[in-house]
């Protein structure tokens, strides 16, 4: 009969889920050909293949897809009974899988977590920043970092932050070239910096709301980012009009780097929340981790 260690095994799942070569032997911390070779050796035991190759991706095959299928799971089960065996130990200890942005993870969840670290020397934390609608199921993430009201109504959803507000801004320069927008109508008339998302990889859409009417802009400009501290950037640099959460243009604002435009069609919403799967038990770790994140969190208002 055919054997493998379980090495073997969540390294074709590593490879499978990710469907990278690449991505999987980062997530796993060893080299891209140690891994290739892992999974080699696996196939050449089973006399079977068991993912598809090309230049450009990686997808299990029929027979893949099925022992991926009935071993995920087994794999998943066992890593919460081992996470159960730590918890009986004195100190909490483990890694705690973050998918969050940029702004969130350096204005929230560094500073407060960072306390939490010195205290207890046996608590990992790892932060994926990814602007994405991540699965943190599928992809064994503890936990994200989002909006409330973008999480989907079967997780559990916790607040670590107040309202916040959207805010369409620019330089004095720009504005000095074109005319001040009174209305979302109008930035289709202005070069706007826009962010592209990786899930669908489509442009982000305006979303502006007055007196209950929503309006959505599909804008256009000559600069597109994929994350959020660029089009700051961008928008500093001159380069058109930018859309974000006020607070990450707050410093600049108050200096009159940017100008504020459209502000009364910007009303606040739910904001920054940590999420994780209803029907996940925490780790001690992750207990401490939603400890600290909410006792520091505004009131939301």
């Amino acid at each position: 009969m055919a054997r493998a260690n379980f090495n073997d095994i969540q390294a074709f799942i590593a490879v499978a889920r990710e469907g990278s070569f690449t991505r999987a032997a980062a997530r796993l911390g060893v080299t891209q050909s140690a891994l290739s070779q892992t999974v080699a050796n696996l196939e050449a035991r089973l006399k079977i293949r068991l993912l598809a190759r090309t230049t450009r991706s990686v997808a299990p095959t029929a027979a893949g897809e099925r022992l991926l299928t009935r071993l995920e799971g087994h794999f998943a089960a066992i890593e919460e009974e081992l996470n159960a065996a730590t918890a009986m130990r004195q100190e909490p200890a483990g890694t705690v899988r973050i998918s969050c942005g940029d702004f969130a993870l350096s204005t929230i969840l560094l500073p407060r977590l960072a306390p939490l670290l010195r205290q207890y020397p046996d608590i990992k934390l790892e932060f994926n920043v990814n602007y994405g609608f991540v699965d943190i199921v599928a992809e064994r993430y503890d936990a994200g970092i989002r909006f409330g009201e973008t999480i989907d109504k079967d997780m559990i959803a916790l607040p670590i932050g107040g309202a916040v507000r959207m805010a369409a801004v620019a330089t004095p320069a720009y504005f000095a070239q074109y005319p001040i927008p009174r209305k979302p109508q109008e930035l289709t008339r202005h070069n706007c910096i826009n962010m592209r998302f990786p899930t669908y990889g489509g442009l982000d859409i305006w979303e502006f709301e007055r007196d209950k009417r929503v309006v959505r802009i599909k804008v256009d400009g000559q600069v597109v980012c994929n994350t959020s501290p660029h089009i700051v950037e961008a928008a500093l640099s001159g380069l058109g009009l930018a859309y974000l959460p006020e607070e990450e243009f707050a410093p600049h604002i108050a200096e009159k780097r940017l100008i504020r435009v459209l502000e009364d069609w910007c009303p606040p919403f739910s904001g920054y929340h940590i999420y994780y799967p209803s029907r996940r038990q925490p780790s001690p770790a992750f207990s401490l981790v939603l400890q600290a994140l909410q006792a520091k969190a505004r009131p939301s208002g």
